[in-house]
């Protein structure tokens, strides 16, 4: 007898899954390791920035005072005592009409108090004096301590994922060791006799298993650690067996396919026999409408269809953002914005339909277009796409120039799922 399911809408099925986090837990690792891993810490300023007063660039430090009456019709000359490189503390204090020639990053001369470009000065061919034509006042072209941060301000807050800027923040402040979140262990089975792996030979009646590869970078993109346990076969106990024994090695599990209603479609049944929870078994939304979620001792099991647009995007809308909330992130969802649709897309919408993009910005907007075919099956569509259009249920297509709501693959996320406009009630 075939399953009835009820399908839920996606805004629920999302609040579903987040609201049954996971914490992955914390360790310090040295800075050099910690690109791609998230902030488990506020960031606290050890010193002010910069730690003293400074020249922003080449130049002569000098005593404002001495520049009062400078002008083109009087210039006025000052005697050069000393040249100071960055890393360097001058050692003469300068009196009236002298002045210490610097190079970017000097802490300024005990005394001085306005730094002069070299462009702005006529200097002695010996070098033992500068002329200017122009005055300058108390802290014209300082850079003064504390000027970019104090010392214990708050750097960067907890839950950002750490990039090359974050890098040089950390190592600004001394941070040789960064606090991250621990990187949630993911199973990934595969299930179908009919997969082959991608180095095996095309077969009559089968195909090579893209889903696989393609949820492990997921995972990786995601910060999680990815642990592929290999295929499940189209046999009940075995495939039992198999995610019994993996369930104590993992802090979560994705299997892709076997969560329909076919003959070999065993996923459901096997939730059953663990005495899991299913959260839902049908989300109102094309494709991977039969993305099913359930939580066995708190563990999240994540059935993605075995078609790759919809395992991918079911990957993206419910598994990803559980394992960024996990490791703390902030803004765990995918990133949400308006687009002009640039290519008609005249299919009816029964359920919110999710379409694999490719999003351009140019004049300070973004256009979007449907990349590739748009069947659930298909995978080249992936490759080509950076955005999901958002296509909301109940409405009969859109047409070119149409603004539509898109979720941005890459970059920034969200700090909240929106559902752009309510799906028609089913």
């Amino acid at each position: 007898m075939v399953e009835k399911r009820k399908p839920i809408h996606v805004l629920e099925a999302v609040n579903r899954v987040m609201t049954r986090l996971h914490t992955s837990g914390i360790e310090k690792i040295p800075l050099e390791e910690a690109g791609g891993r998230w902030l488990a810490e506020p960031v606290i300023a050890d010193e002010a920035v910069p730690p003293f007063d400074r020249s922003p660039f080449d130049g002569f430090a000098v005593r404002s005072s001495d520049t009062t009456d400078a002008s083109r019709e009087h210039p006025v000359t000052l005697r050069v005592i000393e040249t100071v490189g960055a890393g360097h503390i001058a050692g003469k204090v300068p009196g009236p009409g002298e002045a210490v020639r610097v190079m970017t990053g000097t802490i300024m001369p005990e005394g001085t108090d306005a730094i002069v470009m070299f462009e702005l000065t006529k200097e002695a061919e010996d070098g033992s004096s500068m002329t200017i034509s122009r005055s300058f006042a108390s802290d014209d072209n300082v850079v003064k301590k504390g000027e970019e941060m104090l010392k214990g301000d708050e750097v960067l807050a907890s839950g950002q994922r750490i990039h090359a800027g974050i890098t040089a923040a950390l190592a600004t402040f001394g941070y040789a060791k960064v606090t991250v979140a621990k990187k949630p262990r993911v199973g990934v089975f595969a299930t179908g006799t009919e997969l082959l792996e991608p180095g095996d030979k095309l077969e009559p009646g089968k195909i090579r298993n893209s889903n696989a590869p393609m949820v492990v970078e997921q995972l990786k993109e995601a910060g999680a650690e990815p642990k592929y346990f290999g295929q499940l076969p189209d046999d009940f106990d075995h495939c039992y067996e198999q995610v019994t024994d993996v369930l104590g090695e993992v802090d979560a599990l994705i299997t892709t396919g076997g969560v329909s209603v076919g003959d070999f479609d065993f996923l459901p049944a096997i939730y059953e026999k663990l005495g899991a929870e299913v959260l839902f078994n049908k989300v109102a939304m094309r494709p991977g409408s039969v993305t099913t979620v359930a939580f066995k001792d708190e563990k999240p099991l994540f059935g993605l269809s075995g078609n790759p647009s919809a395992c991918f995007v079911g990957f993206e809308l419910f598994a990803a953002p559980w394992v960024k909330k996990a490791m703390g992130a902030g803004k765990p969802y995918l990133k949400q914005t308006k687009a002009v649709l640039g290519k008609s897309f005249p299919k009816p919408n029964p359920f919110t339909r999710f379409v694999r993009g490719h999003a351009s910005f140019e004049n300070g907007s973004h256009t979007v277009i449907p990349a590739g075919l748009d069947k659930s099956q298909v995978v080249t569509s992936l490759a080509l796409s950076n955005a999901l259009i958002v296509l909301p249920g109940g409405t009969r297509g859109f047409e070119a120039g149409d603004e539509v709501d898109v979720f941005l693959l890459r970059g920034d996320g969200g700090s909240a799922f929106y559902e752009p406009v309510k799906e028609r009630r089913t």
